[in-house]
């Protein structure tokens, strides 16, 4: 990351170009991610699967199609397999369960020593997905971590989806992540309409579910460096286009934070963001270590990073970022004096530490 004053432009990509997205290195993989995938029938959540499967550059990635008992279509387009359990070529694995397995499934391949970097679940198309992410949330594997719920919406067919479901328009709402997929084949004002609709939850306009998977979670998750054998997928070039309709914004000061009125921006972040992840340190005595940051949605986590550098650096990606709002947030959370911070408002950041 470019510290202040480096030359490098800061702030977001600009809406012409493509947005970058900053690969934050984790100094090792504290809990696996777990995506929740929902959308009507037909809006391209396979296709999006499929897409992550094709893009992953070595990431593994277990997919976890939830079908509530029925014949599991999507799964075997998927896997082009019908088990339990598929071991993808790329690493990457497959399985189908019902809502009740769920739990006992992520308990099967999260693991620190597992198959998998990331578990992505495909909730049904008729399912409620706040009953998908409760599952999630109230699972007790320590080694998982809920990582967003993304709502993929038919931009094709809105209007009569929204006429046949009119639930849809509070899936928007509750999403972390809106990806309006099909929107070469929108009619005028639909990426408007979901934008108002979706009350600053970030909205993303894809195509054939292409999206870069570094939106949805790090590419780089591995502890230690692999030594494997090129794949097809390494030497193909991949899709262009994905990173439309997203931007990251980038913070770098050695100043501390005041943990208060970090905590405060933590929880009420502006419009438009998705995530945050990097570093943030408080120098607050008996707690002078960083910690690593991350976000997703309303979601907050926290983690002891004592290998970690004692400054700020953090990455906000969303859609629709608000820069000057971003950056008038994080610097109004600097602290010039952490010496005179009570320790006990570390309070409201160690909240956020994983329970023990």
């Amino acid at each position: 990351m470019a510290p202040a004053g480096s030359g490098r432009p800061a702030g977001a990509t600009p809406r012409s170009g493509p947005a970058e997205i900053i690969r934050v290195h984790y100094p090792r993989r504290v809990h696996i991610p777990v995506v929740v995938v929902a959308g009507f029938l037909g809006s391209g959540k396979t296709t999006l699967l499929n897409h992550l499967l094709r893009t992953a550059g070595g990431l593994r990635i277990g997919v976890v199609v939830n079908d509530f008992g029925k014949v599991n279509i999507d799964a075997m387009t998927v896997a082009a397999q019908v088990d339990s359990m598929v071991t993808l070529g790329n690493g990457c694995l497959c399985c189908a369960v019902d809502a009740a397995d769920l739990d006992a499934m992520l308990d099967r391949i999260a693991r620190p020593d597992g198959p998998v970097d990331v578990i992505v679940v495909e909730a049904s198309g008729l399912a409620e997905p706040p009953a998908m992410v409760r599952l999630v949330l109230a699972s007790e594997n320590p080694h998982i971590r809920y990582g967003g719920l993304v709502e993929v919406v038919d931009a094709a067919e809105f209007p009569a989806t929204r006429e046949r479901h009119p639930q849809l328009d509070r899936h928007i709402k509750q999403a972390d992540l809106v990806l309006l997929n099909k929107v070469d084949r929108a009619a005028d004002g639909v990426l408007e309409l979901v934008r108002d609709l979706a009350g600053g939850v970030p909205v993303v306009p894809t195509e054939y579910g292409r999206v870069d998977p570094g939106l949805l979670f790090d590419r780089v998750a591995r502890v230690e460096p692999e030594v494997r054998q090129l794949t097809l997928d390494d030497l193909l070039p991949h899709e262009e286009h994905v990173h439309a309709g997203y931007s990251s914004v980038e913070f770098a000061d050695p100043r501390p934070m005041n943990p208060l009125r970090f905590a405060r921006f933590l929880a009420e972040r502006p419009a438009g963001v998705y995530r945050m992840k990097g570093f943030a340190h408080f120098g607050v005595p008996g707690f002078e270590e960083p910690y690593l940051v991350q976000t997703v949605g309303k979601a907050v986590w926290l983690a002891a990073a004592p290998e970690a550098k004692r400054r700020n650096e953090l990455v906000v990606i969303g859609s629709e970022l608000d820069e000057s709002a971003l950056r008038r947030g994080l610097d109004e959370s600097l602290e010039d004096a952490p010496e005179s911070v009570d320790p006990l408002d570390m309070a409201s950041i160690t909240r956020f530490l994983p329970r023990v």
